[in-house]
């Protein structure tokens, strides 16, 4: 199996809304994933409380079989249209793929 995490920092006002509404709008979409694409065998996504200056904005923990299904996963439409407003709110995101 292989862990995919990535964490995000908004841009605060980046398409009208704070930070924290990036990270709710991230949650509520990533989570509903579930069910939609096939190769996902868990997924959390946590929003940061702490807000300190290291901290980051939302983190997700997706777990899916190997390297070809974190592939499918990634070139999901569902999951492209994700991507397309991340990358539109994000100023900066940082990843981590291991074994488990």
């Amino acid at each position: 199996m292989l862990k995919h995490i990535v964490m995000w920092r908004y841009k605060d006002g980046a398409e009208g809304k704070s930070s924290q509404e990036h990270a709710q709008w991230m949650k509520q979409n990533l989570e509903a994933l579930v069910g939609v694409v096939p190769e996902i065998q868990s997924l959390e996504y946590g929003i940061d409380e702490m807000s300190t200056p290291a901290s980051y904005h939302g983190v997700l923990t997706v777990v899916v079989a190997d390297a070809e299904a974190l592939k499918c996963y990634a070139n999901h439409p569902e999951h492209l249209k994700i991507v397309d407003y991340a990358s539109k709110v994000t100023e900066s995101r940082v990843v981590v793929d291991y074994t488990l």
